[in-house]
């Protein structure tokens, strides 16, 4: 905005009151235009959290990897006549 900062004439541009158009302008000069993002209901994870996340998502792998093996075996196993 201006160096004046006509927050009533921006509300009235973009329909919103006086204190919005005040806040956008603060967290503007805070930290720039990543200050406007919707952070809502977007929780940034720890460390450990992506951590414990991910090693989830090996032993999924994992399990998954070992039950595709074991029916690979059998199948070979049939295949042969032994069973």
């Amino acid at each position: 905005m201006e160096q004046n900062k006509d927050y009533n004439n921006a509300s009235e541009i973009y329909e919103v009151s006086y204190q919005q158009v005040y806040q956008w302008v603060k967290k503007y000069e805070e930290s720039g235009e990543n200050g406007l993002v919707d952070r809502r209901g977007k929780i940034e994870l720890t460390s450990k959290d992506k951590d414990q996340i991910e090693m989830r998502k090996l032993k999924k792998d994992n399990e998954r990897l070992r039950m595709e093996n074991d029916f690979l075996k059998k199948l070979q196993e049939l295949e042969r006549g032994g069973f």
